[in-house]
């Protein structure tokens, strides 16, 4: 009877140790400012088109993001903030006030890299006919926008990857 309980020990280990390394390696740890990098950044201001009679714009960022090959992550959530630049004098946050953010729950790796993400708040500016897009561009009122990247998997901590400060150009896509 000691051999019989023996070999099922062995046998329960035999199993088990494969599922417990395979867990292990699921729960990797993955540094995201240090592996993930953010390319192809670009934006601008979309035209949101016409809403209650007002030209309307809207803050736009375009990016992918990229990992390296022996990273095993499949996705991740990103949580894009976008924040008004109230004071360019002051360093960073202290300079900014809250906007809008737009919340991706579920951003997937094709191979390497994220798909091309464009990510647009509905929170935006208007203007007055006749007033053009250019004009509200350049109306004293107008108020500069920064983006944040922010990334996670799963529970760990959010972990800002990019801040792009929107540039004054108006973009039809």
């Amino acid at each position: 009877m000691p051999v019989l309980a023996s070999s099922r020990a062995r046998l329960l280990a035999a199993l088990l140790l494969p599922i417990a390394l395979g867990a292990a390696s699921c729960s990797q740890q993955v540094d995201f400012k240090q592996t993930l990098k953010v390319t192809d950044v670009s934006g601008g201001w979309f035209d949101f088109g016409i809403v209650d009679g007002k030209n309307k714009l809207v803050p736009s960022v375009t990016f992918k993001i990229l990992k390296p090959a022996d990273v095993r992550l499949r996705s991740l959530s990103l949580n894009v903030h976008f924040k008004k630049i109230v004071d360019p004098s002051k360093p960073g946050k202290d300079g900014e006030e809250e906007f809008d953010e737009v919340f991706l729950q579920t951003v997937e790796f094709e191979g390497n890299e994220t798909k091309t993400l464009t990510v647009r708040p509905t929170t935006g500016f208007t203007g007055d006919a006749p007033q053009t897009r250019a004009e509200m561009l350049q109306h004293r009122l107008f108020q500069d926008i920064r983006a944040r990247v922010f990334a996670k998997q799963s529970s760990t901590t959010w972990v800002e990857l990019v801040a792009f400060d929107r540039p004054r150009t108006i973009l039809t896509k």
